[in-house]
């Protein structure tokens, strides 16, 4: 019978990852079929995981992924970011870390630098074949990552969720169903949930977007970019059991702004489009208001004066329209010629051998230390 190479620095559930009641089970036993990652340098399943104010809910989601990923009998590592949390989350990352390194590895950013710069984090750090990234809220169970790596293992490169049923207020799934339509026109990649972060990638489209230098970026829709093949399959979705949400409204409109312009020029285009309809209607009705003065005269063309500044102010807002629209794309080339680290991270806790991620992925950059 295997024995585990490490031996915990002190008991995991001096920070509660054991469970309780009658989901409690000794780790060392969950983790029995694991071997270690310097007899295995290259897990076959990486789980990479963002974590900002995570604490009510780490200790569980560590639990259900190990339970699960032990489940796959495979080799696997699961890769925790701490996304600059203030809540604890790093302290518990770097205890699990350090108990069983290579098994769970944690990046600790110096600071919050947003979920998908995280996950692109995560993404330098994996070793494995399949990379399945997984919310920290624990609305997407862990236990779903099965399903997931089977679909991948058909030979898709990229495999989606949908969640059945959604558990999100109805603002939110209206707006989510509007960004769906949006990308799938702009794409031509039909997925019908790309705001679900349960996702299951191969390792050359996880190599490709390692080399990818934008800034702003949506992964699910870079991923799809460089896709060939792509598949959905249904997953449960549960309420938020523990915390807050850390999407806001004005976080949630950045991020469609970011999705808008990271995919497409088509905006710009409907810009010119747009110009060339007013440009006609203005003209049309210069010539419509030139005919009425002949007809009824002068008195007539000065009652409609402030129908006149209407038509005006409409026009107006249409060009501040635009400009922030061409505002946002000038600003996105701003920030790529600026050519800033997408995070930097300040610790790498429990991996065991720190220089072997890049080796096994050649087309990529190592991670910045």
């Amino acid at each position: 019978m295997w024995t585990p190479w490490w031996k915990p620095s002190r008991p995991f559930s001096a920070i509660n990852l054991v469970g309780t009641g009658p989901r409690a089970c000794p780790l060392e036993i969950i983790m029995k079929n694991q071997k270690s990652i310097v007899e295995n340098p290259k897990p076959k399943i990486s789980i990479v995981i963002p974590v900002f104010n995570e604490a009510a809910s780490l200790s569980d989601l560590i639990l259900r992924c190990l339970t699960t990923c032990n489940r796959m009998d495979r080799m696997f590592e699961i890769i925790l970011v701490d996304d600059g949390s203030t809540d604890g989350s790093r302290d518990m990352i770097t205890a699990a870390a350090d108990q069983y390194p290579g098994v769970i590895i944690g990046l600790l950013l110096n600071r919050n630098y947003g979920q998908h710069s995280a996950i692109m984090a995560g993404f330098a750090q994996t070793k494995g074949d399949i990379i399945v990234t997984l919310d920290a809220d624990l609305q997407n169970p862990p236990e779903e990552i099965i399903k997931l790596v089977q679909k991948a293992e058909e030979g898709f490169d990229v495999v989606g969720s949908v969640r059945v049923p959604r558990r999100d207020t109805f603002f939110r799934r209206a707006a989510s169903h509007l960004v769906n339509k949006v990308v799938q026109m702009s794409t031509g990649v039909t997925m019908h949930d790309y705001g679900c972060m349960l996702r299951a990638y191969r390792r050359h489209i996880v190599s490709a977007m390692l080399q990818c230098g934008e800034r702003s970026t949506f992964i699910p829709v870079l991923a799809n970019s460089f896709a060939r093949h792509t598949a959905e399959v249904d997953v449960q979705h549960a309420e938020r059991s523990a915390g807050d949400s850390k999407y806001s409204i004005w976080k949630l409109i950045n991020l469609q702004f970011d999705l808008l312009t990271s995919m497409t020029t088509f905006p710009l285009r409907l810009l010119n489009v747009m110009g060339g309809v007013i440009s006609a209607f203005g003209v049309g009705f210069g010539l419509f208001l030139f005919l009425m003065r002949l007809i009824y005269g002068a008195e007539w063309a000065a009652a409609g004066v402030f129908t006149l500044f209407a038509i005006l102010f409409i026009f107006i807002g249409a060009q501040f329209l635009a400009m922030g629209l061409l505002g946002e794309y000038i600003g996105r080339i701003y920030s790529d010629v600026r050519a800033r680290p997408r995070y930097f991270i300040e610790r790498v806790v429990g991996d065991a051998d720190p220089h072997s991620g890049p080796s096994v992925c050649p087309d990529t950059d190592p991670p910045k230390m």
